[in-house]
């Protein structure tokens, strides 16, 4: 895969990884951020789990996809990104538009992009 599209899906791996660091050490303080009141062990256990674990989980696949340059790997967390901007339009059409949700849906849409992107270069170019 080129290398400008490497770097950008090393950068998407890194959040991704930060991401899910920060949730599943720090859920609390990063579910205030986004306004989430987190008020039980139950509710801790869960945004550690399934947030944390999914970022975790992403950024795994990022590497495996950049490393083995098999696009596949990048095709499943394109998968995925895409699945939680679809949530975040049924949310704008439920519960109405945030700047929040926008800005968050382009972020999506652009990582979107540039996974797929990187998925479709030829695997000779894998390192």
């Amino acid at each position: 895969m080129a290398i400008v599209l490497k770097v950008l899906v090393g950068v998407v791996a890194l959040l991704f990884a930060l991401l899910g660091v920060r949730w599943m050490f720090m859920p609390a303080s990063v579910a205030g951020e986004l306004g989430i009141v987190l008020g039980s062990a139950e509710a801790l256990n869960t945004a550690r789990g399934d947030l944390g674990g999914m970022f975790l989980a992403a950024a795994g696949l990022c590497a495996m996809g950049l490393r083995s340059g098999d696009g596949r790997w990048l095709q499943a967390v394109a998968a995925v990104v895409g699945c939680v901007a679809l949530g975040r339009l049924v949310g704008i059409a439920l519960d109405g538009f945030s700047a929040t949700a926008g800005m968050s849906i382009a972020v999506e849409l652009v990582m979107v992009a540039i996974l797929v992107s990187a998925a479709r270069q030829p695997a000779a170019s894998a390192t």
